[in-house]
């Protein structure tokens, strides 16, 4: 990331081990019959049908009815043969123009070769049939040589004012070893905001006037017209919160602490000064002026690489409204994190979920997830406590409030089944470590408690999940001796 022009003043909270505290919330596979490539974005046109897009990582984009029984889905874009795909190259998101269908733009951002750069480009939609783009209609927006493999961000999005937004991570390898994070006369390691509505003879895009560094003093190399914001790593996925506009970031570390960020116009986030609210390059006494720190950050102890979210505004989960959604790619944790505004006040852990790569919304503002298990899982409600009657068989596998809670040293872990599953339940502390796990083996369909006792254990709260089958659901337990 760059060097800042003026001091800016960080609005931080730290949080450097998660709360881990049920959240009313759970996830299931939203489409069932249907299974992904290495799916890596969803999306959804800003005001035509009932369509969702899912983009593919190997270069295929697919098309198909939002509705959980949905059998087939069609091919939208198919562009496999320009792609480089493996690692953290390919086929990375896919952006609507937000006049859709008037304006029949859609946008995409990929990885190529020969020589290896990132490649912003638009393709027409066929105006006869919505589930189709045109790959002969394809127009190169922009691209940026990208020196390694890796750190390619991937996240495009249209802004509240229009403009396309789009995240360059810092040109790869490990420590930033160009200094591209620091440097403004590089579009690597930041956020770039372009008017995709207007070109010049020397772009085919416009800059709007307001961005921070239009005609800035930045040296003899200059500064990139481009940039928005600064300072960053890989900033895989980013979003908008659809209330008000707020720009939230999660840049992924490098060897010690994930981050979110709350981006404003013209700021340097820190990369490779800072590493999150740490020296990072000299490992301490660095100069933290005009640095903007995270507003949020975990070490490794917890998790290892972030997938950065969105701001939940739909109906279905009153406990989530306003909360920011966040994932750990490695360690399968996902968190809600309040912000009131100034400062992050509060993190929840609600629930562990394989290998996250991508949140999107629906029309109605509910939230799915993207795995590279090959599904996408949609978060629900979890208020359901109704305990089934003896002889009754459940309908879902549901997981109830441990009792007694608080409890020492014992408590009973309580689920049902609707079918029979073969069960395990692990036990973590509050850093997301393996405690211990059970394993009860195939149980009946049906309702089941199964004692469970922690004299070996200090005070404390504690995650435990239970995993049914497929099916993995969490909830806390308090300890207290």
């Amino acid at each position: 990331m760059n060097a800042g022009i003026k001091l800016t003043i960080a609005l931080l909270v730290v949080v450097f081990a998660p709360v881990m505290l049920h959240g009313q919330a759970t996830y299931k596979i939203a489409y069932p019959n249907l299974s992904f490539n290495q799916p890596v974005d969803y999306q959804v046109p800003p005001v035509q049908g009932n369509d969702v897009y899912i983009v593919e990582q190997n270069g295929r984009i697919r098309v198909f009815k939002n509705d959980s029984t949905v059998q087939s889905m069609d091919t939208f874009l198919d562009i496999r043969d320009q792609v480089v795909y493996g690692g953290e190259q390919g086929l990375l998101g896919l952006a609507f123009h937000p006049q859709f269908p008037d304006s029949n733009y859609v946008y995409v951002n990929y990885v190529s070769d020969n020589p290896r750069r990132t490649v912003i480009s638009r393709f027409k939609v066929n105006p006869d049939n919505h589930r189709e783009a045109l790959k002969q209609s394809e127009e190169v927006i922009m691209e940026v040589d990208q020196p390694y493999a890796n750190h390619n961000g991937g996240k495009l999005s249209f802004g509240p004012d229009g403009y396309l937004y789009i995240g360059f991570g810092d040109g790869g390898s490990g420590g930033d070893p160009l200094e591209n994070g620091q440097d403004r006369s590089t579009i690597l390691g930041s956020l770039v905001r372009i008017d995709i509505d207007t070109s010049t003879a020397a772009r085919n895009y416009g800059i709007p006037t307001d961005n921070p560094f239009v005609g800035a003093d930045c040296g003899p190399a200059g500064c990139k017209d481009e940039i928005y914001a600064y300072g960053l790593r890989n900033p895989w996925r980013f979003s908008f919160d659809p209330e008000n506009g707020r720009l939230w970031l999660a840049d992924v570390g490098q060897s010690s602490y994930e981050e979110v960020n709350i981006i404003e116009k013209g700021k340097n986030y820190g990369w490779d000064v800072m590493e999150g609210t740490h020296c990072y390059e000299p490992s301490s006494g660095c100069d933290q002026s005009g640095l903007t720190l995270p507003v949020w950050e975990y070490s490794h102890q917890v998790g290892g690489s972030i997938t950065g979210g969105v701001v939940y505004r739909g109906s279905q989960i009153s406990d989530l409204v306003g909360k920011y959604l966040a994932a750990d790619f490695s360690d399968n944790k996902v968190w809600a994190l309040e912000y009131d505004g100034q400062e992050v006040t509060g993190s929840t852990m609600l629930f562990n979920a394989p290998r996250i790569t991508a949140f999107g919304t629906d029309r109605n503002q509910e939230v799915y997830m993207c795995s590279f298990d090959g599904n996408i899982y949609r978060i629900e409600s979890d208020s359901d406590t109704g305990i089934p009657g003896e002889g009754e068989t459940p309908k879902s596998f549901r997981i109830y409030p441990n009792y007694p809670n608080p409890f020492n040293p014992t408590t009973h872990f309580q689920f049902a089944i609707p079918e029979a599953k073969e069960v395990e339940i692990r036990v973590y502390d509050t850093r997301g470590r393996l405690i211990q796990q059970l394993n009860p083996g195939v149980m009946q369909p049906g309702y089941h408690t199964i004692p469970y006792t922690a004299d070996q254990l200090s005070s404390g709260v504690y995650m435990y999940e239970i995993k049914a089958g497929t099916d993995v659901k969490s909830r806390s337990m308090t300890l207290i001796k």
